[in-house]
């Protein structure tokens, strides 16, 4: 697993803002699904075939304010697919483009409608091997259920790639709110989407959630206390921060798990800590590479780039799955 960074892509902040905002749109053939949930809301998936009925299935979760359509998980599911797996890409609830239809929203450590999609899955098609794969706050929601169900867990899911992922979720909050420029302009990205979709439930359910002091927010932190954590029942941020984490439970893991990091990750630091504390775990594969920064791991010319982890992940998982030997 050796990875030699793009050098026309020098440090971490160049590898993440190209890869989110400079890859060419990838084409694949799918179709839209709507899965109900049970609580009466939904969630939108993306769905591709495999070469066969039986082929393992692939579930691709995205990171915060990502969808089906991001290049990074379209990259994957192009780099499976050439593997033999058929794939799924799960939109977090109000992710697909159309509002979800209770107040609440998605969370990094909401593991229950990935837990009913795999479900579903299994009914559809007993027997049939599924692998997971997660991107930044999709990859902790992946590495979160791994941990939650143990030895419980569906024979059928045999294992997971994680990439980028906040294993810290106090920590990460703390580094995108930080002072410098660059945390601003990662900071202002997301909050100003997540702040519309807001404005959008207080138009909805008005009487849900404080919703002048959301408007208000500047930080991850002031989001997260004033909307993330009361809406979805955590006491603070910090409460949800500790309980949403990951990390913390990757000792708890039970089937093979590989997650790729970058250590000078700016959105998502703290991979080390994660690799210290499941050192002695056989399922982890915990790798943190010098540099690449979040969701980037670009290596390649620019007139040619090509993708480390996205590659690397579907190559392991094929490994896990029996499609390569």
């Amino acid at each position: 697993m050796t990875y030699s960074p793009a050098r026309w892509l020098p440090g971490p902040h160049a590898q993440t803002i190209w890869s989110s905002l400079g890859r060419r749109p990838i084409r694949l053939a799918s179709r839209l699904e709507r899965l109900e949930l049970p609580d009466g809301d939904f969630v939108d998936l993306e769905r591709l075939d495999g070469p066969a009925k039986s082929a393992p299935v692939l579930v691709v979760c995205h990171g915060l304010e990502g969808s089906s359509r991001a290049p990074y998980v379209r990259g994957l599911i192009r780099e499976a697919r050439a593997r033999g797996f058929s794939a799924v890409a799960l939109n977090f609830r109000g992710c697909s483009g159309e509002p979800n239809r209770l107040p609440r929203f998605y969370h990094s450590g909401d593991t229950g409608d990935l837990s009913f999609l795999v479900e579903r899955l299994r009914a559809e098609q007993p027997g049939r091997r599924v692998a997971l794969a997660g991107f930044s706050l999709g990859g902790n929601v992946v590495a979160k259920y791994l941990a939650e169900g143990g030895d419980a867990l569906p024979v059928e899911v045999v294992a997971a790639a994680v990439i980028s992922v906040p294993f810290d979720l106090a920590r990460c909050a703390a580094a995108i709110d930080g002072r410098g420029p660059m945390s601003l302009v990662y900071r202002e990205r997301f909050l100003r989407r997540l702040r519309a979709k807001a404005a959008a439930k207080a138009r909805r359910f008005p009487g849900a959630a404080d919703w002048a002091a959301v408007r208000a927010a500047r930080t991850f932190a002031d989001f997260d206390e004033r909307l993330t954590a009361p809406l979805h029942g955590f006491a603070s941020a910090a409460d949800y921060w500790s309980r949403s984490s990951s990390g913390p439970l990757l000792g708890h893991v039970r089937r093979p798990l590989l997650s790729l990091s970058a250590a000078d990750d700016p959105i998502a630091p703290g991979a080390f800590r994660a690799v210290e504390a499941a050192r002695e775990n056989p399922a982890l594969t915990l790798l943190v590479v010098p540099a690449g920064g979040h969701v980037g791991f670009v290596a390649g010319p620019p007139w040619r780039p090509s993708f480390w982890a996205e590659a690397e992940a579907a190559r392991w998982l094929a490994e896990r799955t029996g499609l390569e030997n």
